[in-house]
Protein backbone atom coordinates (compact mmCIF):
# COMPACT_ATOMS: atom_id res chain seq x y z
CA UNK A 1 0.00 0.00 0.00
CA UNK A 2 1.19 3.51 -0.83
CA UNK A 3 1.33 6.25 1.78
CA UNK A 4 0.43 8.96 -0.74
CA UNK A 5 -0.69 8.97 -4.35
CA UNK A 6 -0.35 12.28 -6.13
CA UNK A 7 -2.33 12.78 -9.32
CA UNK A 8 -0.56 15.17 -11.65
CA UNK A 9 3.17 15.64 -12.31
CA UNK A 10 3.19 19.38 -12.84
CA UNK A 11 5.45 21.64 -10.76
CA UNK A 12 2.96 21.73 -7.87
CA UNK A 13 2.44 17.97 -7.92
CA UNK A 14 6.19 17.37 -8.03
CA UNK A 15 6.68 19.81 -5.15
CA UNK A 16 4.08 17.93 -3.08
CA UNK A 17 5.79 14.62 -3.90
CA UNK A 18 9.15 15.99 -2.77
CA UNK A 19 7.76 17.34 0.51
CA UNK A 20 6.04 14.04 1.31
CA UNK A 21 9.09 11.98 0.33
CA UNK A 22 11.35 14.16 2.48
CA UNK A 23 9.23 13.21 5.48
CA UNK A 24 9.68 9.50 4.88
CA UNK A 25 6.40 8.86 3.10
CA UNK A 26 6.20 6.41 0.18
CA UNK A 27 4.86 8.36 -2.79
CA UNK A 28 3.59 7.48 -6.25
CA UNK A 29 2.80 10.16 -8.84
CA UNK A 30 0.31 9.35 -11.61
CA UNK A 31 0.51 11.54 -14.72
CA UNK A 32 -1.71 10.99 -17.75
CA UNK A 33 0.72 12.77 -20.08
CA UNK A 34 4.42 13.60 -19.81
CA UNK A 35 6.23 15.25 -16.91
CA UNK A 36 5.13 18.92 -16.49
CA UNK A 37 2.81 18.54 -19.49
CA UNK A 38 1.30 22.02 -19.12
CA UNK A 39 4.70 23.62 -19.55
CA UNK A 40 5.46 21.30 -22.46
CA UNK A 41 2.23 22.56 -24.09
CA UNK A 42 3.32 26.21 -23.87
CA UNK A 43 4.50 27.95 -27.06
CA UNK A 44 7.91 26.64 -28.11
CA UNK A 45 9.79 29.91 -27.52
CA UNK A 46 7.77 31.19 -24.57
CA UNK A 47 9.49 33.20 -21.84
CA UNK A 48 8.01 33.13 -18.33
CA UNK A 49 6.70 36.23 -16.62
CA UNK A 50 8.03 34.81 -13.33
CA UNK A 51 11.65 34.68 -12.23
CA UNK A 52 13.55 31.41 -12.02
CA UNK A 53 13.67 31.66 -8.24
CA UNK A 54 9.88 31.75 -7.90
CA UNK A 55 9.53 28.69 -10.18
CA UNK A 56 11.99 26.55 -8.23
CA UNK A 57 10.92 23.60 -6.08
CA UNK A 58 12.55 21.21 -3.63
CA UNK A 59 15.28 23.71 -2.67
CA UNK A 60 16.99 23.06 -6.01
CA UNK A 61 18.21 26.33 -7.60
CA UNK A 62 16.82 27.13 -11.03
CA UNK A 63 19.71 28.73 -12.88
CA UNK A 64 19.34 30.71 -16.10
CA UNK A 65 21.38 33.30 -17.96
CA UNK A 66 18.19 35.24 -18.74
CA UNK A 67 16.18 37.67 -16.63
CA UNK A 68 13.21 35.30 -16.94
CA UNK A 69 13.56 31.63 -17.92
CA UNK A 70 12.29 30.16 -21.17
CA UNK A 71 10.11 27.09 -21.68
CA UNK A 72 12.98 24.82 -22.70
CA UNK A 73 14.92 25.80 -19.56
CA UNK A 74 11.94 24.99 -17.35
CA UNK A 75 11.50 21.57 -18.95
CA UNK A 76 15.16 20.75 -18.30
CA UNK A 77 14.93 22.07 -14.75
CA UNK A 78 11.89 20.02 -13.72
CA UNK A 79 13.33 16.89 -15.34
CA UNK A 80 16.49 17.43 -13.30
CA UNK A 81 14.58 17.92 -10.05
CA UNK A 82 12.55 14.76 -10.63
CA UNK A 83 15.74 12.79 -11.31
CA UNK A 84 17.55 14.28 -8.30
CA UNK A 85 14.84 13.13 -5.89
CA UNK A 86 14.22 9.85 -7.79
CA UNK A 87 10.50 10.58 -7.74
CA UNK A 88 8.25 7.68 -8.65
CA UNK A 89 6.38 9.18 -11.60
CA UNK A 90 4.16 6.86 -13.64
CA UNK A 91 3.90 8.85 -16.88
CA UNK A 92 1.12 8.23 -19.41
CA UNK A 93 -1.03 6.61 -16.75
CA UNK A 94 -4.33 8.37 -16.10
CA UNK A 95 -6.16 8.19 -12.77
CA UNK A 96 -9.79 7.40 -13.57
CA UNK A 97 -11.46 7.00 -10.19
CA UNK A 98 -10.90 7.57 -6.48
CA UNK A 99 -12.95 5.60 -3.98
CA UNK A 100 -12.69 6.05 -0.22
CA UNK A 101 -12.95 2.80 1.72
CA UNK A 102 -14.69 2.17 5.04
CA UNK A 103 -11.33 2.07 6.84
CA UNK A 104 -10.43 5.56 5.56
CA UNK A 105 -8.00 4.42 2.87
CA UNK A 106 -8.48 4.99 -0.86
CA UNK A 107 -8.53 2.86 -3.98
CA UNK A 108 -7.22 4.80 -6.96
CA UNK A 109 -7.99 3.28 -10.36
CA UNK A 110 -5.91 4.11 -13.42
CA UNK A 111 -5.42 3.22 -17.07
CA UNK A 112 -2.23 3.30 -19.13
CA UNK A 113 -2.03 4.46 -22.75
CA UNK A 114 -1.88 0.76 -23.69
CA UNK A 115 -5.26 0.21 -22.06
CA UNK A 116 -4.00 -1.65 -19.00
CA UNK A 117 -5.96 -0.94 -15.83
CA UNK A 118 -4.50 -0.76 -12.35
CA UNK A 119 -5.75 -0.28 -8.82
CA UNK A 120 -3.66 1.20 -5.99
CA UNK A 121 -4.46 1.29 -2.32
CA UNK A 122 -3.23 4.36 -0.48
CA UNK A 123 -3.69 6.18 2.79
CA UNK A 124 -3.84 9.64 1.26
CA UNK A 125 -4.53 11.20 -2.13
CA UNK A 126 -3.38 14.56 -3.50
CA UNK A 127 -5.07 15.86 -6.65
CA UNK A 128 -2.78 18.27 -8.47
CA UNK A 129 -4.11 18.16 -12.00
CA UNK A 130 -3.70 21.17 -14.27
CA UNK A 131 -5.99 22.82 -16.74
CA UNK A 132 -4.28 22.85 -20.15
CA UNK A 133 -6.33 19.92 -21.49
CA UNK A 134 -9.61 21.81 -21.11
CA UNK A 135 -9.83 25.04 -23.11
CA UNK A 136 -12.69 27.46 -22.62
CA UNK A 137 -14.83 26.88 -25.70
CA UNK A 138 -16.48 29.70 -27.62
CA UNK A 139 -19.65 27.76 -28.38
CA UNK A 140 -20.03 29.23 -31.86
CA UNK A 141 -20.69 27.65 -35.27
CA UNK A 142 -17.51 26.42 -36.93
CA UNK A 143 -15.44 26.07 -33.77
CA UNK A 144 -14.92 22.38 -34.47
CA UNK A 145 -13.29 23.02 -37.86
CA UNK A 146 -9.75 21.78 -38.39
CA UNK A 147 -8.45 25.31 -38.97
CA UNK A 148 -9.38 26.27 -35.39
CA UNK A 149 -7.00 25.68 -32.48
CA UNK A 150 -7.02 26.60 -28.81
CA UNK A 151 -3.25 26.17 -28.63
CA UNK A 152 -0.36 28.10 -30.17
CA UNK A 153 2.99 26.35 -30.42
CA UNK A 154 5.02 28.31 -32.97
CA UNK A 155 4.52 30.74 -35.84
CA UNK A 156 5.98 28.90 -38.82
CA UNK A 157 2.78 27.10 -39.97
CA UNK A 158 1.03 30.47 -40.33
CA UNK A 159 3.53 32.07 -42.72
CA UNK A 160 1.62 34.13 -45.31
CA UNK A 161 -1.74 33.11 -43.82
CA UNK A 162 -4.66 35.23 -42.64
CA UNK A 163 -5.04 34.46 -38.93
CA UNK A 164 -7.68 35.59 -36.44
CA UNK A 165 -6.51 35.51 -32.82
CA UNK A 166 -9.33 35.52 -30.27
CA UNK A 167 -8.31 36.82 -26.85
CA UNK A 168 -6.63 39.76 -25.17
CA UNK A 169 -4.16 38.24 -22.73
CA UNK A 170 -0.45 37.45 -22.87
CA UNK A 171 -0.97 34.31 -24.94
CA UNK A 172 -2.88 36.20 -27.63
CA UNK A 173 -0.42 39.09 -27.77
CA UNK A 174 2.64 36.81 -27.86
CA UNK A 175 1.14 34.67 -30.62
CA UNK A 176 0.22 37.73 -32.70
CA UNK A 177 3.73 39.16 -32.47
CA UNK A 178 5.39 35.87 -33.39
CA UNK A 179 3.13 35.37 -36.40
CA UNK A 180 3.69 38.89 -37.71
CA UNK A 181 7.43 38.15 -37.74
CA UNK A 182 6.88 35.28 -40.20
CA UNK A 183 4.63 37.28 -42.49
CA UNK A 184 1.16 36.33 -41.29
CA UNK A 185 -1.76 38.76 -41.61
CA UNK A 186 -3.01 38.93 -38.03
CA UNK A 187 -6.29 40.23 -36.64
CA UNK A 188 -6.73 40.17 -32.85
CA UNK A 189 -10.35 40.09 -31.69
CA UNK A 190 -11.15 40.77 -28.04
CA UNK A 191 -14.46 41.41 -26.31
CA UNK A 192 -12.92 43.78 -23.75
CA UNK A 193 -12.65 47.53 -24.22
CA UNK A 194 -8.89 47.25 -23.74
CA UNK A 195 -6.33 44.47 -23.56
CA UNK A 196 -5.68 42.64 -20.29
CA UNK A 197 -3.78 44.66 -17.68
CA UNK A 198 -1.64 41.58 -17.00
CA UNK A 199 0.18 41.77 -20.34
CA UNK A 200 3.95 41.68 -19.81
CA UNK A 201 5.21 45.28 -19.56
CA UNK A 202 8.10 44.69 -21.94
CA UNK A 203 5.76 43.22 -24.57
CA UNK A 204 2.85 45.66 -24.49
CA UNK A 205 4.65 48.63 -26.17
CA UNK A 206 5.94 46.35 -28.94
CA UNK A 207 2.42 45.08 -29.61
CA UNK A 208 0.94 48.59 -29.56
CA UNK A 209 3.61 49.71 -32.03
CA UNK A 210 2.65 46.89 -34.41
CA UNK A 211 -1.01 47.94 -34.14
CA UNK A 212 -0.20 51.61 -34.74
CA UNK A 213 1.85 50.68 -37.82
CA UNK A 214 -1.03 48.63 -39.18
CA UNK A 215 0.90 45.36 -39.03
CA UNK A 216 -1.64 43.90 -36.58
CA UNK A 217 -5.35 44.64 -36.80
CA UNK A 218 -6.88 45.03 -33.32
CA UNK A 219 -10.64 44.82 -32.84
CA UNK A 220 -11.66 45.61 -29.27
CA UNK A 221 -15.21 45.33 -27.90
CA UNK A 222 -15.72 42.67 -30.54
CA UNK A 223 -16.29 38.95 -30.79
CA UNK A 224 -16.17 36.23 -33.43
CA UNK A 225 -19.70 34.88 -33.80
CA UNK A 226 -19.16 32.36 -36.60
CA UNK A 227 -16.23 30.61 -38.29
CA UNK A 228 -16.55 29.68 -41.94
CA UNK A 229 -14.16 27.71 -44.20
CA UNK A 230 -12.66 30.88 -45.71
CA UNK A 231 -13.99 33.67 -43.46
CA UNK A 232 -14.80 34.71 -39.90
CA UNK A 233 -17.83 36.75 -38.91
CA UNK A 234 -17.01 39.43 -36.32
CA UNK A 235 -19.59 41.40 -34.32
CA UNK A 236 -18.93 44.81 -32.77
CA UNK A 237 -20.33 44.76 -29.22
CA UNK A 238 -20.47 48.54 -29.22
CA UNK A 239 -22.29 49.16 -32.50
CA UNK A 240 -23.91 45.73 -33.02
CA UNK A 241 -22.60 45.65 -36.58
CA UNK A 242 -20.92 42.67 -38.24
CA UNK A 243 -18.13 42.26 -40.75
CA UNK A 244 -16.90 39.21 -42.63
CA UNK A 245 -13.14 38.88 -42.95
CA UNK A 246 -11.15 36.49 -45.17
CA UNK A 247 -9.48 33.89 -42.95
CA UNK A 248 -7.24 30.83 -43.13
CA UNK A 249 -6.77 29.97 -39.42
CA UNK A 250 -8.33 30.83 -36.07
CA UNK A 251 -6.45 30.72 -32.76
CA UNK A 252 -9.01 30.81 -29.96
CA UNK A 253 -6.71 31.69 -27.06
CA UNK A 254 -9.50 32.12 -24.54
CA UNK A 255 -7.95 30.38 -21.55
CA UNK A 256 -8.44 27.04 -19.85
CA UNK A 257 -10.24 25.55 -16.87
CA UNK A 258 -9.35 22.82 -14.38
CA UNK A 259 -11.00 19.41 -14.77
CA UNK A 260 -13.25 18.72 -11.76
CA UNK A 261 -14.24 15.17 -12.70
CA UNK A 262 -12.03 13.29 -10.23
CA UNK A 263 -12.88 15.67 -7.42
CA UNK A 264 -16.61 15.29 -7.92
CA UNK A 265 -16.36 11.49 -8.24
CA UNK A 266 -14.47 11.37 -4.96
CA UNK A 267 -17.16 13.38 -3.17
CA UNK A 268 -15.39 16.74 -2.92
CA UNK A 269 -17.87 19.58 -2.58
CA UNK A 270 -17.72 22.66 -4.81
CA UNK A 271 -18.42 26.14 -3.48
CA UNK A 272 -20.27 28.89 -5.31
CA UNK A 273 -20.44 29.74 -8.97
CA UNK A 274 -16.66 29.61 -9.27
CA UNK A 275 -16.81 25.82 -8.77
CA UNK A 276 -13.98 26.03 -6.29
CA UNK A 277 -13.38 22.84 -4.27
CA UNK A 278 -14.03 23.03 -0.55
CA UNK A 279 -10.75 22.70 1.35
CA UNK A 280 -8.91 23.96 4.42
CA UNK A 281 -6.37 26.55 3.22
CA UNK A 282 -4.08 25.73 6.15
CA UNK A 283 -3.81 22.04 5.26
CA UNK A 284 -5.21 21.82 1.69
CA UNK A 285 -7.42 18.92 2.87
CA UNK A 286 -10.82 18.77 1.19
CA UNK A 287 -14.13 17.93 2.84
CA UNK A 288 -13.21 14.28 2.13
CA UNK A 289 -10.81 13.27 4.94
CA UNK A 290 -7.41 12.29 3.56
CA UNK A 291 -7.97 13.82 0.13
CA UNK A 292 -6.00 16.99 -0.64
CA UNK A 293 -5.78 19.50 -3.47
CA UNK A 294 -2.62 21.26 -4.68
CA UNK A 295 -1.90 23.81 -7.38
CA UNK A 296 -4.36 25.28 -9.86
CA UNK A 297 -7.04 22.67 -9.13
CA UNK A 298 -7.58 24.54 -5.84
CA UNK A 299 -8.72 27.63 -7.76
CA UNK A 300 -12.13 28.48 -9.13
CA UNK A 301 -12.94 29.03 -12.79
CA UNK A 302 -10.22 31.66 -12.84
CA UNK A 303 -7.12 29.54 -13.41
CA UNK A 304 -4.95 32.62 -12.75
CA UNK A 305 -5.92 32.49 -9.07
CA UNK A 306 -3.11 30.01 -8.35
CA UNK A 307 0.32 30.08 -9.98
CA UNK A 308 3.39 27.88 -9.67
CA UNK A 309 4.81 30.48 -7.28
CA UNK A 310 1.99 29.94 -4.78
CA UNK A 311 0.94 26.38 -5.61
CA UNK A 312 4.43 25.02 -4.98
CA UNK A 313 3.91 25.80 -1.28
CA UNK A 314 0.83 23.60 -1.00
CA UNK A 315 2.93 20.45 -0.69
CA UNK A 316 4.46 21.64 2.58
CA UNK A 317 1.03 22.16 4.14
CA UNK A 318 -0.12 18.75 2.92
CA UNK A 319 2.97 16.82 4.06
CA UNK A 320 2.91 18.35 7.52
CA UNK A 321 -0.78 17.59 7.96
CA UNK A 322 -0.33 13.99 6.79
CA UNK A 323 2.46 13.49 9.32
CA UNK A 324 0.30 14.93 12.08
CA UNK A 325 -2.58 12.64 11.05
CA UNK A 326 -0.34 9.57 11.10
CA UNK A 327 0.93 10.44 14.59
CA UNK A 328 -2.65 10.75 15.83
CA UNK A 329 -3.62 7.31 14.53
Amino acid sequence: MQDVIIIGAGPCGLSAAIECQRRGLHVLVLEKNCLVHSIYSYPTHMQFFSTAETLSIGDIPFTTSNDKPFRHEALAYYRGVSDFYSLGVAAYEEATNIERQADGTFIVSSVTRDGETWEYKTRYVVISTGYFDHPNLLGIPGEDMSKVSHYFREAHPYTGMKVAVIGGSNSAVDAALEMVRVGAEVTVVYRGEQLSESIKPWVKPVFESMVNKGKIQLKLSSRVIEIEPAHVLIESLEYRTTERLPNDFVLALTGFRPDRKLLVQAGVEMSGDMEKPVFNPDTMESNVPGLYVAGVIASGRNANEVFIETGREHGKFIAEHILTSLKDQ
